[in-house]
């Protein structure tokens, strides 16, 4: 754990975690700090990078997206050039959700969203395989997901 970080600085990012959009003077209380105090550590978490932004959690399914998958991405050549050229095509797809540089047998790990299976099979086969450098395209689409929680277990 971050050593600058004391138990109620936890306590509010456990809380936030959960409801970002928790009015400070109800997350004081739950925290049992004063509003103004509490709003400076919020603050100093904010400037501090602790906390990098606040968001919505989304369904994907009343987005209309009904299949995720994770798709392992080996490149051709290692240059500088190409991972970067990868890179810069994949930011610009709306379908890659995240993209993960890894180690090991494969260069990139993709977590992807499509509505169907048709538009999976599309972005595969007619997409990723025609990004700069790809080599190599394994795809596992997920059947369900046991754990699903972007949040950190800050337990003090």
């Amino acid at each position: 754990m971050h050593a600058d970080l004391d138990r109620t600085d936890l306590r509010i990012l456990n809380t936030l975690q959960r409801e970002g959009r928790l009015p400070v003077v109800e997350l004081a209380e739950r925290v049992s700090l004063s509003p103004t105090a509490c709003q400076r550590r919020v603050r100093k978490l904010e400037d501090s990078g602790v906390i990098r932004r606040y968001a919505a959690v989304l369904s994907p399914a009343a987005l209309g997206l009904q299949v995720q998958a994770f798709v392992r991405v080996s490149i051709e050549r290692q240059s500088s050039a190409a991972t970067q050229a990868f890179e810069a095509a994949i930011r610009a797809r709306p379908e890659v959700r995240a993209c993960y540089v890894m180690t090991g047998d494969l260069d990139f790990l993709l977590h992807v969203w499509t509505a169907d299976l048709q538009a999976f099979a599309e972005f595969s086969m007619k997409v990723l395989i025609g990004l700069p450098g790809v080599k190599d395209v394994r795809s596992s689409l997920v059947l369900e997901a046991v754990k699903d929680d972007s949040g950190f277990d800050l337990s003090a």
